[in-house]
């Protein structure tokens, strides 16, 4: 198992899965993983790093504070700012929301705790949720008279409905874990996230690298568009894995009764 730290709140595993699965740990525990400036520019490189890896075939998102998950910005630091420092630092908060949102294969969150605002953004932005009873998750932004800025209005509401979502972000309330699953604002709840998580997506990297991100591309880009439309991205992504090498040993593999060597092309 190998660890790259990124700046000092943000830390990268790597070595999980038959070496497939790789860790982002948000690190800033006394701080209740609060985004900062600094770490939302650890976060994002350390996502440039896992995207430019091919030997990654899953991502597992979580948290080294026994309290949180994530508890969003940093309002002590927005509270410091003028109003050209705020638009100054945009940018920097986006790229670390759009860099989880981004990576190309396979991303799992494990939310223990609280996970409010950006930091329920950047469960939002995986692939699967994974929860446990101590799971508390919202979007209060509206009750600091902001809006969610890392991606809420607009994965929310793909992922309950335009109505639920609605309803969520105007009363800004909090959700236990419990009704959180029934919600469908988290997929599974567990008796622990963080081992479950890393479980699931020990099972997802046992399939092949190539067909996990084409897969993942299919459905991005495929959501929201017509049927017609959908089908032509899901054709697209089909003949971008036809004739790749692990399509080849996934077939043979198959044929000889044995486990897939894939060779990641």
């Amino acid at each position: 198992m190998s660890e790259q730290r990124f700046g000092e709140f943000v830390v990268v595993r790597r070595g999980g899965g038959d070496g497939h699965v790789a860790e982002l740990v948000l690190d800033r525990p006394k701080a209740m993983n609060a985004v900062s400036s600094e770490m939302a520019r650890s976060l994002a490189a350390a996502c440039d790093a896992l995207a430019a890896d091919p030997s990654v075939r899953v991502t597992v998102l979580t948290s080294s504070n026994d309290r949180a998950f994530c508890v969003g910005a940093d309002l002590k630091e927005r509270n410091s700012f003028t109003d050209a420092e705020l638009v100054r630092q945009r940018p920097t908060a986006r790229a670390a929301y759009t860099g989880v949102l981004e990576l190309p294969m396979p991303t799992v969150a494990a939310v223990h705790g609280y996970a409010l605002g950006g930091g329920f953004e950047l469960a939002l932005a995986c692939d699967v949720i994974v929860a446990d009873a101590t799971a508390v998750v919202g979007l209060p932004e509206v009750s600091v008279g902001v809006i969610p800025g890392g991606g809420g209005t607009q994965l929310l509401p793909r992922r309950v409905g335009a109505a639920r979502a609605a309803e969520l972000v105007f009363t800004a309330r909090r959700v236990e874990a419990a009704e959180a699953r029934e919600l469908g604002l988290v997929d599974l709840l567990e008796e622990d996230a963080r081992t479950a998580a890393l479980d699931l997506a020990g099972r997802i990297a046992a399939n092949s690298p190539v067909g996990l991100r084409a897969a993942k591309k299919a459905m991005r880009l495929g959501q929201g568009l017509d049927l017609r439309a959908g089908l032509e991205v899901e054709d697209a992504a089909w003949r971008s894995v036809a004739f790749s090498g692990d399509r080849a040993e996934g077939v043979a593999a198959f044929n000889e009764k044995r486990k897939p060597n894939w060779p990641g092309e």
